[in-house]
């Protein structure tokens, strides 16, 4: 009988967007600037850039072969980040949209500058903090089957991410409504089955071709190929609370990118469902996270949310035991389904009656749980 060819090993690294708050009210404030220049000093493999606007900051890590060292580079680049942000009287809160209210400034730079004269309010109401996921690729054929064969299982992924209920100072009734307000940018969300990546880039040459976006980097899918490295990038998550959960659904991502792959070597046709089904299914997901239903790529219908979570676990096991992930995987989920997601936790926290400036200061605490407890977790926590 002939031998199944091995799955390929694969590289992967995080960038995770944090607001920056004040120390004492919870409220984001322009630090982005101060916050950079004092992790100059710093021993950091992760590097720690602008975003949009000053409020925000990313960090971004570097390239990884294990889920052990990921996270324990995620949680010392957080810890440290917010070791020096409260040196000036700030907090790293990894939470993907603020509870408080506030006003947006826009960071210095042509291109941020030319974004916020360029597209009225949008940028003003689009302060969200998300984790994108990068994966390593063969090549830009192998990427485009890959996203074909993903992005049916993309609106599980959000609800296992979701992270932003409060939004303004009011509950919005969303588990994500970072998706709500990102999709303020036309650019944003799902995208069609390609099949190949000639018509992916002929795609996206025809959406630059409009005009409507500045560059490819403004082309907000929730998953593309990486204009900048041999990856693809899945968008959809929300920042999540600690180290272990970004270590989690970083695993599962790339689990989920080499089983792709690997159903694509094999001649295994993605999904058929429409761009606008998807947009809805996605949009229902973002509303109303694990305690709804999803849709289910394998059937076109939707189920409840905890089995097409699992069914998509299953998708990746594959990928996820190649790289020696699928118990610590599935574990990790098994406990988001249990515990709930980091949105469960903000509403139980305030639900204790605690005000939204604790909400922000005690998830900047859970952000910045110390380097040497968070690895040694072992991807422990729900959030």
């Amino acid at each position: 009988m002939r031998q199944r060819p091995k799955i390929a090993l694969r590289t992967f690294g995080v960038e995770e967007e944090m607001l920056l708050v004040d120390a004492d009210t919870g409220v984001p404030v322009p630090a982005a600037a101060a916050v950079i220049a004092g992790t100059a000093f710093e021993n950091l493999r992760s590097a720690v850039v602008p975003e949009m606007h000053q409020e925000m900051i990313e960090i971004v890590g570097a390239p990884h072969r294990s889920l052990t060292d990921l996270q324990a580079e995620a949680a010392y680049a957080r810890a440290t980040v917010d070791r020096v942000a409260q040196g000036l009287g700030t907090r790293v809160a990894p939470l993907a949209a603020s509870p408080i209210p506030a006003v947006p400034h826009p960071s210095p730079g042509s291109r941020h500058e030319l974004i916020a004269q360029r597209y009225g309010i949008t940028p003003t109401q689009c302060m969200t903090c998300g984790l994108h996921v990068h994966v390593s690729i063969a090549g830009a054929t192998e990427g485009v089957a890959v996203l074909d064969r993903i992005r049916g299982w993309l609106p599980a992924l959000r609800v296992l991410s979701a992270n932003s209920p409060f939004s303004a100072g009011v509950d919005t009734g969303y588990d994500s409504y970072r998706y709500e307000l990102w999709n303020l940018w036309p650019s944003s969300g799902p995208a069609e089955v390609f099949g190949d990546a000639e018509t992916y880039h002929r795609a996206t040459q025809e959406l630059l071709a409009t005009g409507a976006v500045l560059d490819e980097g403004m082309l907000y899918a929730d998953a593309r190929l990486s204009a900048r490295f041999p990856t693809v990038e899945v968008r959809v998550c929300d920042v999540p609370l600690t180290p272990a959960t970004t270590a989690l659904l970083a695993g599962l991502v790339r689990g989920m990118v080499a089983s792709a792959a690997d159903a694509a070597r094999r001649g295994e046709a993605p999904a058929a469902i429409s761009l606008n089904a998807l947009r809805l299914a996605t949009w229902d997901a973002a509303l109303r996270g694990l305690s709804g239903t999803l849709l289910d790529p394998r059937t076109r219908r939707p189920a409840p949310a905890a089995e097409v979570v699992r069914a998509m676990v299953d998708f990746a096991a594959p990928g996820l035991a190649a790289h020696g992930d699928l118990a610590v995987v599935s574990e990790g989920v098994e406990r988001i389904l249990s515990e709930g997601n980091a949105a469960t936790w903000q509403r139980a926290t305030a639900g204790a009656g605690t005000d939204l400036r604790g909400l922000v200061l005690a998830a900047a605490d859970l952000g910045a749980a110390s380097a040497h407890d968070a690895a040694s977790t072992a991807l422990a926590g729900s959030r």
